[in-house]
């Protein structure tokens, strides 16, 4: 699904029929991205100011050909993680993400279609009960389990990664709410620079675990991983051919190398939005639990 915008929040683009978005008051268009049907897709996208996406891999590829062919002004691609800059080549974790940059940086020389990447850093939902997949969030992910990434909330469990520095990793962190109140606010700024970056809160990883054994009230068990560790659960898992294995490592050796942290969050000093700090959120999503 990707959101388009003429003058507001008024057209969504979907594969498959959403009545639940319907019963908002959300105009949805079905669409398809195969090559068969994008002159049809071209024709919905006709008069749309500003595209964000939420598509990966060759669907999103389709909808920014269409998008430049049919005039649309500003692309958003399905990003929201941490900056392009700091990922390596290959990136294992990449789904079509640098692919869809090379071709919004064409159409932005050949026809002027600005674009933007808007970098969260790592969701708090990851944290959540249930982790992200309990929210629909990172479906195709494959690590969106909770404890997939750190933390263990229900089974008191953490991983702690170090770099070649010897420090914990730092990562920037958002909500998911959070994200979508700067998004909103972010397409009434006049011109868009290739990046908008936004946080809501920044701290290394053995930080981010002494903030959920306090909200969680009890101690948890914690592994730290140095370099030569991660490496060699990955070549484990690798072995293995265990993928889920291999993208818990990857992660977690990107998070060690700072590929999820930024130091100047732009966007946040560009729009009225006061993003709730990690503390608060998940006193506020395990209460009860």
């Amino acid at each position: 699904m990707s959101i388009t915008y003429r003058t507001a929040v008024d057209l969504l683009t979907s594969p498959q029929p959403k009545p639940h978005l319907d019963a908002k008051g959300y105009q949805v268009v079905v669409v398809s991205y195969a090559d068969t049907h994008r002159q049809d897709l071209v024709f919905k996208l006709a008069g749309v100011n500003t595209l964000v996406s939420v598509v990966s891999g060759p669907a999103q590829l389709a909808l920014i050909d269409a998008a430049a062919q049919a005039g649309v002004r500003r692309f958003a691609p399905a990003e929201f993680e941490g900056q392009a800059a700091l990922r390596p080549q290959p990136d294992a974790l990449d789904r079509g993400k640098h692919e869809a940059l090379n071709h919004l940086r064409h159409y932005s020389q050949t026809r002027g279609m600005q674009y933007t990447s808007f970098v969260c850093g790592i969701l708090y939902e990851r944290f959540s009960p249930g982790g992200m997949y309990a929210r629909n969030i990172g479906l195709r992910s494959g690590i969106g389990a909770e404890g997939d990434y750190l933390v263990h909330i229900s089974q008191k469990k953490a991983q702690i990664p170090y770099g070649t520095n010897g420090q914990p990793g730092i990562i920037c962190m958002t909500s998911a709410e959070d994200v979508g109140k700067f998004v909103a606010l972010a397409l009434g700024l006049p011109q868009w620079p290739p990046e908008l970056r936004m946080r809501g809160d920044r701290m290394n990883v053995s930080q981010l675990v002494n903030i959920v054994e306090t909200v969680r009230g009890a101690p948890f068990q914690k592994v730290q991983y140095a370099p030569q560790h991660m490496a060699s659960a990955l070549q484990q898992a690798r072995t293995s051919l265990d993928i889920q294995a291999q993208l818990r490592a990857i992660t977690m050796i990107a998070t060690a190398n700072g590929r999820f942290d930024f130091a100047t969050p732009n966007l946040n000093s560009l729009v009225d939005v006061t993003p709730k700090t990690f503390h608060t959120w998940l006193q506020e999503v395990w209460h009860g639990h």
